[in-house]
């Protein structure tokens, strides 16, 4: 559905999030060159929630968020991958490698099989949990 709202547009569909927290949230990020601001954000949730409620997909009650990925935005499609290379990035793994769950490293790449980061030895994608950029404060 969003993709359909997206379409034609400059706007990148990054992730959507339905979680429950105190209570259901609907959340979806989006993006485009230069960033998205409130007013972007203000006409896809007006646009989507005229969607979600003429479909009625989603039949309890939620709370809907549209946003921007942030600056520590995750990275999952190959794109981000591409786009973000050579910027230090959080690599979250599932279980521990060699003692080790979480990596901070300088991003070099990815391919089927392997996460790579500088000065480090691939890291096999199935034992990735998330990639997010690195916030230095």
């Amino acid at each position: 559905m969003m993709t359909e709202i997206l379409a034609g547009t400059d706007y990148e569909l990054v992730d959507v999030e339905y979680v429950k927290e105190r209570d259901w949230y609907l959340r979806v990020f989006v993006d485009k060159a230069g960033g998205i601001d409130l007013d972007d954000c203000q006409t896809l949730s007006e646009q989507l929630s005229a969607r979600l409620d003429e479909s009625d997909i989603i039949s309890s009650a939620y709370i809907l968020e549209v946003s921007s990925p942030g600056i520590d935005r995750i990275l999952k499609k190959d794109k981000d991958f591409v786009r973000e290379s050579g910027k230090l990035v959080d690599v979250t793994l599932y279980a521990p490698l060699d003692g080790k769950k979480i990596f901070v490293g300088q991003l070099e790449g990815r391919d089927d099989k392997f996460l790579r980061l500088k000065d480090f030895a691939p890291l096999p994608r199935d034992k990735v949990a998330q990639v997010r950029l690195h916030i230095d404060f």
